[in-house]
């Protein structure tokens, strides 16, 4: 399977399944698509007409020895693993913590309704939490290194139990040969200085919720009273990344109808002093007035190519910045496994509400069907775990044929849910913008190898 694209002065072909990827001349981009369903003679022929044949034949003799070499037209390799894949006895290797399902903020389109999750608020107690991070030893196997979420709602609600469940992970640890690495999502409104400096000082990863120009954040994130929140937290949000250092962070942001100039808010975090940035369409309900519509998708596709214009241009002159969605490691990438199914929802990642419910991820929170559990029993209901196991890209039908689904893993589950009732559909809209995110990532690279 092969899939090809311009961006910028960059022509490139993509071998799927070898992943190879190659930047052309004009010859063999165009070629290329006939080389399988014609002989040497009928293409030297046809595009003799255009090139000069010497060209012709060289352009040849270059595909081939691509294919020769197994760069080109290769053989689907991932149906081989399939077998073991199914086979694997996934571990438990992270946990999604709702140590708060209230939150004091009314985002419009949040989809723990203002975090609540469709049921009442509430503050997980550390027994639950103990409960939990003895549930993620326990089920982890042999796996050293374990991720823990604080989650929300917005977790500082709850930050005295945040640090005594670090401080209870740190204790046990060391006897448990595990490596506990932890990360906090937050609105930022109640970052005061001292939680500043102990989220700088233990978590891994802070994901920092803001969505860009001033307007634009405060016409969907404001506070319950209604006013808006971004000169509330940007000077926090800045604060805390001034002192970071060298820790991973991001800033995450989510565009809607109102904002389809999108780009224009990546740039705008992006010279606040923000330089990891994430920027995510929403996922709405299309009878919602900010939902993504079908009717958007080449505008919104637009709109990445001029933001990865954009960061090309930056990246020429020195200014790096990482765009969340054109991160793409083209040297090694994600193992087999992870590009046929993607983040291990239901398997390896489980979330876990305030009162110890446990979840596939925390986008199926509040959806009863899909209680899997409780941190005191363990995963109760194996057949849902069963499920999501069983969920990659080879059974999911739309996925079959699409040249971008080892780089998506056939995308998220949960909003394909949630549009198509059926873990083994696809969130239609999210696929295509995701395959353009893709080919801008592609191509960025591509530029600066040329360059």
């Amino acid at each position: 399977m092969l899939h090809k694209f311009t961006f910028e002065n960059s022509k490139i072909v993509m071998d799927i399944y070898s992943g190879a990827i190659h930047i052309v001349d004009d010859i063999v981009y165009e070629m290329v698509d006939d080389f399988m369903e014609s002989t040497r003679e009928e293409i030297i022929n046809k595009y003799s007409k255009k090139y000069d044949k010497e060209s012709v034949i060289g352009a040849i003799d270059e595909i081939q020895a691509l294919i020769d070499n197994d760069l080109l037209f290769t053989d689907d390799v991932y149906k081989d693993i399939i077998t073991e894949y199914k086979n694997r006895n996934p571990v438990v290797k992270a946990l999604c913590l709702h140590v708060a399902h209230d939150c004091n903020l009314a985002c419009q389109y949040c989809f723990a309704e203002e975090g609540e999750y469709n049921g009442p608020k509430g503050l997980m107690n550390f027994e639950v939490g103990k409960a939990a991070i003895d549930l993620l030893v326990k089920s982890s196997g042999n796996r050293h290194n374990l991720e823990v979420d604080f989650f929300g709602g917005e977790p500082l609600m709850n930050f005295g139990l945040v640090k005594d469940l670090v401080e209870y992970a740190r204790s046990i640890e060391k006897e448990a040969n595990k490596n506990f690495r932890f990360t906090i999502t937050t609105n930022g409104v109640l970052l005061d200085e001292d939680k500043q400096k102990y989220i700088n000082e233990n978590m891994s990863n802070v994901v920092l919720s803001l969505d860009g120009r001033p307007e634009v954040n405060d016409k969907m994130r404001h506070t319950i009273g209604g006013k808006g929140s971004y000169d509330l937290i940007v000077p926090k949000f800045k604060s805390l990344v001034d002192n970071r250092g060298d820790k991973d962070y991001f800033v995450r942001g989510t565009f809607t109808r109102n904002n389809l100039d999108f780009s224009k808010d990546v740039m705008h975090l992006v010279d606040l002093g923000f330089n990891e940035v994430s920027v995510e369409p929403v996922v709405a309900p299309l009878d919602m007035p900010y939902a993504l519509q079908e009717e958007d998708i080449d505008d919104i596709c637009l709109e990445y190519e001029s933001l990865a214009r954009q960061i090309l241009k930056r990246k020429k002159e020195g200014k790096d910045f990482n765009f969340f969605h054109f991160a793409i490691d083209l040297s090694q990438g994600p193992c087999a496994y992870k590009r046929l199914a993607g983040c291990g929802m239901g398997t390896e990642y489980l979330a876990v509400t305030p009162e110890g419910d446990l979840y596939p991820c925390h986008q199926f929170v509040g959806t009863e069907e899909f209680i899997m559990g409780n941190v005191f029993d363990g995963v109760t209901k194996p057949e849902i775990a069963s499920e999501f196991a069983s969920c990659h890209v080879y059974t999911k039908p739309k996925c079959a044929k699409c040249w971008a689904k080892f780089y998506c893993s056939g995308g998220c589950v949960a909003n394909a849910y949630h549009e198509h009732d059926d873990i083994f559909e696809v969130y239609d809209i999210g696929c295509e913008l995701q395959k353009k995110r893709i080919e801008c990532a592609i191509g960025i690279q591509a530029e600066m190898l040329d360059d």
